[in-house]
């Protein structure tokens, strides 16, 4: 099994605080009501919400996968820190084991915040991803974090 990692850093105008809260908190109903064609809905098949939560995440229409285990591995509302892994689904492609993600919200110069996101694709045997799986994964992430900061933006009540 190899792994290959990747970063990426999102800067948003919003603060740590109120991102955290909606893009990771309470992102099982938020992003299905934001990007109903990416996320069609959230199921936790067990577990409370932190870590061995399982959730069953079923895609929209727009994707090209229909669903992935989700599995909650760390969380800390503290400092802003959000660790899960998808176990399972036709995401994988049948060459990953898993994927493994790592997210960090921190408070940028002006007020806002940076989402430092690590990914970790762990393949099975000798299988190779591709370049362009992996930027189509970020660009999915990137259009999710920028949702949600669109609607943070139009809406200041919410969280």
């Amino acid at each position: 099994m190899g792994v290959i990692t990747y970063d990426m850093e999102l800067a948003c105008s919003i603060s740590p605080a109120k991102m955290f809260k909606a893009f990771v908190l309470d992102a099982d109903n938020l992003i299905p009501k934001i990007l109903p064609q990416a996320i069609k809905c959230v199921e936790v098949l067990h577990g409370d919400g932190g870590p061995g939560t399982i959730k069953l995440i079923t895609f929209g229409e727009g994707s090209q996968f229909k669903s992935v285990k989700h599995r909650v591995d760390a969380i800390d509302k503290e400092n802003f820190t959000y660790s899960y892994s998808i176990i399972e689904g036709d995401a994988l492609m049948d060459i990953l084991e898993s994927i493994s993600y790592e997210i960090k919200i921190v408070a940028s110069p002006d007020g806002g915040s940076i989402c430092k996101n690590t990914s970790k694709y762990h393949t099975k045997g000798d299988a190779k991803i591709t370049e362009e799986q992996i930027k189509s994964g970020k660009e999915k992430a990137s259009g999710m974090f920028k949702a949600v900061e669109a609607y943070l933006l139009a809406n200041p009540d919410a969280y």
